[in-house]
């Protein structure tokens, strides 16, 4: 990834979050997943101490990277995630995602990524300015922007968060284009749209994909079709 090299027209990608998922059906409603047209899977690790919940570790990643021919992408919702971040890409995550506010050494933890051969992503909680990024913005493939209070799944989308979108995809186009804006939190039929307006490249759903009539197939069908003629123009 090189900055400024980002395509003109940009297609909306989907990442189904499994932590709504049904555990004893992981394997089945994957593969549900990928024919439904999912660009790939979001697998939530959550400590207890970063964020108020305990969820899904290294078996479950692994678990994950067996069961899919789908890009994985771990989202480290944990303190000092650079612990992990090797135990985490020989697990079988593809992209992998620290949170700015976990970590003092935030551009290390970028270069250890990088180092990795993984694609690097930095999380942002409601309160975090997009600024704080401003040290490793053109290091990164992608930012998370969190639309709810990160612990725990089934949350309201805050509308507030749609402006910090359109912010953050204006510096992207100015430094670095080529960088997808995920947005994750409270992402449904209404609210799809509305990131994807703002500015967002790859959206991370749960409920409203895994409790979705027709099943995961059903889900992203419908938050595509509600998405449908909304494409970022990465580059101006």
């Amino acid at each position: 990834m090189s900055a400024g090299t980002g395509p003109a027209e940009r297609p909306l990608a989907f990442a189904p979050s499994i932590l709504a998922s049904d555990f004893l059906r992981l394997g089945e409603l994957l593969s549900e997943c990928e024919r439904g047209g999912a660009e790939r899977i979001h697998v939530d690790v959550m400590d207890g101490l970063f964020v108020p919940n305990l969820s899904m570790g290294l078996p479950i990643v692994e678990a994950v990277r067996r069961g899919t021919r789908l890009p994985v992408e771990v989202h480290l919702m944990i303190e000092r995630p650079e612990r992990y971040l090797e135990d985490f890409s020989r697990a079988g995550g593809d992209r992998l995602i620290v949170h700015q506010e976990a970590t003092d050494h935030l551009h290390r933890a970028v270069h250890q990524v990088r180092e990795l051969e993984r694609k690097v992503s930095v999380a942002l909680n409601p309160a975090t300015p997009v600024g704080t990024l401003d040290h490793v913005i053109e290091e990164l493939d992608s930012v998370l922007v969190m639309t709810v209070n990160p612990g725990f799944g089934g949350q309201k989308f805050i509308a507030s968060m749609l402006p910090k979108i359109r912010r953050l995809r204006a510096i992207l186009d100015e430094r670095n284009p080529a960088c997808e804006v995920e947005v994750d939190g409270g992402i449904d039929e209404r609210t799809a749209p509305l990131a994807a307006e703002a500015g967002a490249t790859a959206l991370v759903a749960g409920t409203s994909v895994f409790a979705a009539t027709g099943g995961p197939a059903g889900g992203l069908a419908r938050l595509r079709s509600c998405c449908a003629g909304i494409a970022h123009r990465a580059s101006r």
